[in-house]
């Protein structure tokens, strides 16, 4: 009976939906810990701009806690070595019913440790919130739009802040839905998501609406000069069907750091894509040298890949010093630039010939 109780009052989460609970408490935790320990940063500032009740439930009927739960835990615990600074956390959902729940589930409150429920339209929550750059506050918005609808105007004041956002592209909803859409209202919805006439939608394939909500995000921030880094990590179902979450920040270490996160949820893979082996299948390579290779899979990048670009932007160069080479990947929107550098290196002296030393390399 307990299990029947739970299937009734808890929505199902699918391993991908799990992971990606899990990819936002991983990074939380190294983002947060990073930033209290920098002096110029007051407090932090995180926002779940559709956080459903928090509990769900896996294929087999066990409780999964979703991400408020787990943030909430988790910054509880670390403002403790913090009395000094502050954590405010928003939680909104559409939902009174589901936010009343996630109330009884969430860590006591504490002088530095504070939340905030609200249920309501998410976009009108961030549209409220006023955000003062001199408080040295740092935000972390992690952005689900309803029904794959993105409202720029509300996520406008988050791009030039001393933070970052995580977006839930539902780039699967828009595929199906745009070919569908037939009313006034859904049209207007995804011209607005897209900046982009209907027409101009219908055929996309996920690349491209995928690069549309990129160069969206790039021209949001044209009149700022500062250095913006996006990247984007997809998620597959047991379909292998994709859901994107894009990462969005101003900071060069926020971006490494989400990098480096993703791969090490992920397993040392870009994705949790299913590839069934072919990762390791050979083939020859025509367009090249005619040699023998590995093809890389766009949507799910393996070490040997992130391996394969380094020795191509470096081949035959001469004792390049490692900073180059991390360098380089530190610029790279999907290959990270710290957590796996002895796996790369291993990986560039057995497939690419790569001579190492102890500060460069050569590359045949």
């Amino acid at each position: 009976m307990a299990r029947q109780t739970v299937q009734n009052q808890h929505e199902l989460a699918n391993l991908h939906t799990i992971k990606k609970f899990e990819l936002i408490e991983a990074y939380v935790k190294t983002w947060a810990q990073k930033l209290l320990n920098f002096s110029q940063c007051n407090g932090i500032v995180f926002i779940d701009s559709m956080c459903n009740s928090g509990l769900y439930e896996d294929a087999e009927g066990t409780l999964v806690y979703g991400t408020p739960i787990r943030v909430a835990n988790l910054l509880s615990s670390v403002m403790q070595d913090y009395s000094q600074k502050k954590a405010t956390l928003y939680f909104n959902d559409l939902s009174k019913a589901k936010i009343d729940v996630l109330r009884n589930n969430l860590p006591s409150q504490t002088a530095n440790f504070q939340w905030v429920l609200n249920h309501g339209d998410g976009n009108a929550l961030l549209k409220q919130m006023k955000i003062d750059t001199k408080q040295g506050l740092h935000f972390l918005l992690v952005y689900d739009p309803y029904q794959a609808s993105i409202d720029w105007k509300a996520l406008m004041p988050f791009w030039d802040t001393w933070g970052e956002l995580i977006i839930n592209h539902m780039v699967s909803d828009s595929i199906r839905g745009v070919a569908q859409a037939r009313k006034d209202s859904s049209i207007a919805k995804y011209e607005e998501t897209y900046q982009a006439k209907i027409d101009e939608l219908i055929g996309c394939n996920r690349a491209a609406f995928e690069t549309k909500i990129k160069e969206i995000i790039t021209a949001q921030r044209q009149n700022n000069s500062r250095q913006y880094y996006v990247s984007s990590f997809p998620f597959f179902n047991r379909q292998n069907t994709v859901v994107y979450i894009i990462h969005c920040t101003g900071n060069a270490a926020g971006f490494k750091l989400y990098k480096k996160t993703a791969w090490q949820v992920f397993g040392g893979k870009s994705s949790g894509k299913n590839t069934r082996g072919t990762e390791d299948q050979l083939m020859f390579d025509m367009a090249g040298d005619g040699g023998i290779i590995t093809p890389a899979d766009d949507d799910c990048y393996y070490v040997k890949d992130i391996a394969a670009y380094i020795h191509e932007s470096f081949k035959g160069k001469k004792d390049v010093p490692f900073n180059d080479v991390w360098g380089l990947l530190e610029l790279h929107p999907i290959f990270p630039s710290e957590g796996f550098r002895p796996e790369i290196k291993q990986e560039l002296k057995a497939a690419h010939n790569v001579s190492i030393s102890k500060n460069t390399m050569t590359f045949q």
